[in-house]
């Protein structure tokens, strides 16, 4: 069996897309990335900020798993870690799979709760024309299926590095889909 682990870690204190991956990341318990712009009690992102700046931000960190960056790159696409606006790259966890409140311990200190799934904008078409398309399709029965990773806030606190263990802790009770943040 496979240790699920973290790949990659990425911040930037800047809006910007994407996000250079770094060789470690401080998390914040209920803040988010320390350093990074989208870090916050209440909601960072701008486009939110714009509708109403008092929401929770339920967005403090970004996760997305590296089988979806082997799938994307199999389609054509250039997509590294970092690059599609992650904190964390992950390998051995079905990230899409969980359901809501998940939490999912990163190393040996911190812990993200996660809360729904990232919403994948135009911004990625800018990033790789036709991007958007690998992170946004429907199903067979034609329902939305987003694909661009989950979205989390910080439970505990601590350092992260590539490398370090992920576990994986299911909520109690009814497992509820995940839905968009």
């Amino acid at each position: 069996m496979t240790r699920a682990s973290v790949v990659s870690v990425s911040r930037d204190d800047q809006h910007r897309f994407s996000k250079p991956a770094v060789d470690a990341i401080e998390l914040v318990a209920g803040l988010g990335v320390a350093g990074d712009a989208h870090a916050g009690t209440t909601v960072q992102h701008r486009s939110r900020v714009a509708r109403d700046p008092s929401q929770p931000n339920l967005r403090q960190v970004h996760l997305i798993h590296d089988e979806l960056l082997d799938e994307v790159r199999a389609a054509g696409f250039e997509v590294g870690p970092g690059q599609l606006g992650e904190n964390v790259t992950t390998h051995g966890v079905d990230l899409l799979g969980l359901p809501e409140g998940t939490v999912l311990r990163l190393g040996p200190e911190a812990s993200v709760e996660v809360t729904g799934l990232r919403n994948p904008c135009l911004q990625i078409d800018g990033f790789e024309d036709g991007l958007l398309r690998q992170l946004v399709g429907r199903d067979a029965d034609g329902a939305v299926v987003r694909k661009g990773g989950v979205m989390g806030v910080v439970l505990t606190g601590g350092r992260i590095v590539p490398g370090d263990e992920v576990v994986v802790e299911l909520p109690a009770g009814e497992a509820r889909a995940l839905r968009p943040v």
